[in-house]
């Protein structure tokens, strides 16, 4: 009777040979450059996945909110602008208020049926001299003065009343 042969031993095996499948005294890849070895690894060492950003709620929430508020703001602004600071010669005038002080004066068509006065002539940098006498040098038959001092911008409107 025979003995069959130790654990792991091929019978079949000539002396000196690997088993089947394996290879002979290599590494089974060769190393990948970039990438570490690890001690124990048949394989290159797999990077690090790289960190997930998400963008959150409270960001997209701030960002909408700041947004926001500088819309409000630029619309704060428009709405401040002072029409008759950017009238010019022949422009027609609205009178959006009846208060002397602070008549409101807005650019509108001279087509429009708000059209009130018009614009003769505008004298800027307007200083303590006369408004009557300055429109009467600039324009002789004005019937109004507008004058606008203080906020770094002086200047001096002279209208007539706006016929069709």
């Amino acid at each position: 009777m025979t003995t069959p042969p130790p654990q792991g031993e091929n019978p079949f095996a000539q002396q000196g040979q690997q088993p089947y499948g394996q290879p002979q005294g290599q590494a089974p890849y060769p190393p990948q450059p970039g990438f570490p070895q690890q001690a124990n690894s048949p394989y290159g060492a797999v990077p690090p996945a790289p960190p997930s950003r998400k963008v959150s709620f409270k960001l997209i929430k701030n960002v909408v909110i700041v947004l926001a508020v500088i819309g409000v703001g630029v619309g704060v602004y428009i709405s401040n602008q002072d029409d008759a600071s950017a009238a010019a010669v022949g422009d027609c005038m609205h009178r959006g208020s009846a208060n002397d002080n602070d008549p409101d004066l807005e650019i509108v068509e001279c087509s429009s049926s708000k059209a009130q006065y018009v614009v003769l002539a505008k004298v800027k940098d307007y200083s303590a001299v006369s408004a009557e006498t300055k429109c009467s040098a600039e324009a002789k038959d004005f019937q109004y003065t507008y004058t606008e001092t203080g906020d770094g911008s002086n200047f001096l409107l002279c209208l007539k009343d706006y016929s069709k």
